[in-house]
């Protein structure tokens, strides 16, 4: 059997890079037939050059030309925004690391054309879940959760004829866990980004440090495994080494350990249902210590039962979420906006959102449009 296609969407960002390690490391395993990134030429042209891939893609139309006499000969060149989708069906496992609510149309293409789906954009799946789970049932589509929590529970259920119980998912608190609310109204970006245990880029890095990561994980989690909300959890694990558990209705709770490495949920993927070679998440047991479990603190950290209620009301609501959060994170890394108003810039947005159903793309991309617009509007009054 030759080696597994990969097309890494996203390339140049966190995701991108680690699963270009992980290929690195397992050469004979995976070959890359497609890489796109949305402007980062020069680091593309790096990863052509090493990999050799059939086509690469880059989102910015402008810098389609910069790119194609960068690239080795005989590489093709796709650019504009719909370059990360055309190259959605290129391979036998697609790699979705695009940033944000832009991973949709990633999603939807992969899926539509029959392909496993390693999937890192959590917010497509939140956004158009409703879109989303009817090209799961397509013939050779797969999708294979990389987020570390959703890798986990995959992990756990994988082989099990048995329903789960409940869905514990754990998260490390972020950099602010412990604070009051009071002690984090000067806090700066530098702050925010400065998380304990993963390396991460800056928009889910500060997801991270709301909650709101974990709060979308949640949606994410009652997409992917169908599992109502009222039977998932979250629970603070700080060390980052549990990342989530299963119960099951004996009372027998199943785990997946490994060290913070996001290359071991990566490999996973590529790799589904065998698993790599390279121990990229071992864990040293004599070295380890103790492993901690705290509650989260939702007084403090809002987010979290906003994105617990957004989903609940299902819809085009977990999209109006995660618009407004796009902002509200994009406002707070401008500086535009302090920390502790995220959430109540956030909460105002979804005061707006109107019920309506998530039945088309179209829907769900004017739900993300409001959800963005009346967070922009309420992060110009804090801002003022």
């Amino acid at each position: 059997m030759g080696a597994t296609t990969v097309a890494v969407l996203g390339s140049t960002g966190s995701i991108g890079t680690q699963t270009l390690e992980v290929v690195r490391a397992e050469p004979d395993r995976f070959s890359v037939a497609a890489l796109a990134a949305h402007s980062s030429v020069r680091e593309l042209a790096s990863q052509a050059a090493e990999f050799r891939p059939a086509v690469v893609g880059i989102g910015d139309q402008e810098l389609a030309a910069e790119l194609a006499s960068a690239v080795p000969a005989g590489i093709e060149v796709v650019a504009g925004p719909d370059a990360f989708a055309a190259l959605a069906g290129t391979a036998d496992v697609v790699v979705n690391g695009v940033v944000g609510f832009a991973g949709l149309g990633v999603t939807l293409e992969a899926l539509g054309a029959g392909r496993r789906l390693a999937l890192a954009n959590k917010e497509s799946l939140i956004a158009a879940g409703p879109l989303v789970q009817p090209l799961r049932s397509r013939p050779g589509a797969e999708l294979i959760p990389v987020d570390s929590e959703h890798s986990a529970v995959h992990q756990c259920l994988a082989g099990e004829p048995s329903p789960p119980e409940r869905l514990i998912l754990t998260g490390s608190g972020g950099p602010f866990r412990g604070c009051s609310a009071a002690e984090l109204r000067e806090v700066t970006v530098a702050d925010a980004l400065a998380h304990p245990t993963w390396s991460m880029g800056p928009k889910i890095t500060v997801d991270s440090s709301t909650l709101m990561n974990k709060g979308l994980e949640v949606i994410e989690a009652h997409e992917l495994f169908g599992v109502d909300y009222s039977r998932i959890d979250v629970l603070i694990q700080p060390q980052s080494v549990i990342h989530s558990m299963v119960t099951f209705g004996d009372g027998s709770t199943v785990a997946q350990l490994s060290m913070p490495d996001m290359r071991l949920p990566i490999g996973y993927a590529l790799a589904y249902p065998e698993r790599i070679s390279t121990p990229f998440g071992a864990v040293d047991w004599a070295e380890l210590g103790s492993l901690t479990f705290e509650l989260p603190d939702t007084g403090t950290f809002r987010c979290l039962d906003l994105a617990y209620e957004a989903g609940r009301v299902g819809g085009t609501a977990p999209a109006w979420l995660n618009g407004a959060n796009e902002c509200a994170v994009g406002a707070f890394l401008d500086g535009r906006l302090r920390w502790h108003e995220i959430a109540s810039v956030i909460e105002h947005a979804m005061g707006h959102h109107d019920g309506a159903a998530a039945d088309s793309v179209e829907a769900v991309i004017a739900a993300d449009s409001a959800g963005r617009r009346h967070a922009a509007d309420a992060a110009k009054r804090a801002g003022s």
